[in-house]
């Protein structure tokens, strides 16, 4: 079946079938961040964002991406979003190991994007599934709160 989609900021043609799993089609399209884990949908580690929310690829057949926005953290690590969310993880001292990194930024980019301020009860709720394989929650919650007061400051500049 060929899926046309948009990858990264390119239009393309993915070839799958449709009940085949949107990791590992990303997989054969040279996508090398999006990474099996539980394929659950728990764990993060091949989280993508799809039309501009975070979602387990594992979890989504190929088939029903059909003109969708597809982006990975291969893409999203030119952005100046992600430049924002790991300055406010190192503020918190996260080392991010590589395995579950798209699950924690992606979160964090929707968290960023969707609630201005949020409690931190509000972040943790968001983030307490994920896999707490490099960071604990309460680390990963404050680095989150960090990168907002980061995007704060940086859109009251401009």
């Amino acid at each position: 079946m060929k899926i046309p989609v948009t990858l990264n900021g390119t239009k393309t043609i993915l070839d799958a079938h449709a009940d085949e799993s949107l990791m590992k089609v990303l997989h054969k399209n040279s996508c090398p961040s999006v990474k099996s884990g539980c394929s659950s949908g728990f764990c993060g580690a091949c989280t993508i964002l799809l039309d501009d929310k975070p979602a387990a690829a594992c979890k989504i057949p190929a088939g029903i991406v059909r003109n969708s926005d597809i982006v990975t953290l291969d893409y999203f690590v030119k952005t100046e979003e992600y430049s924002t969310i790991m300055a406010g993880f190192q503020k918190a001292g996260i080392k991010l190991c590589g395995y579950c990194t798209a699950g924690k930024v992606f979160s964090a980019y929707q968290i960023l994007k969707a609630l201005k301020m949020p409690t931190r009860q509000e972040i943790t709720d968001y983030v307490k599934a994920l896999s707490p394989c490099c960071t604990d929650l309460e680390t990963l919650v404050n680095g989150i709160i960090y990168a907002i007061q980061i995007s704060n400051k940086l859109q009251a500049r401009s």
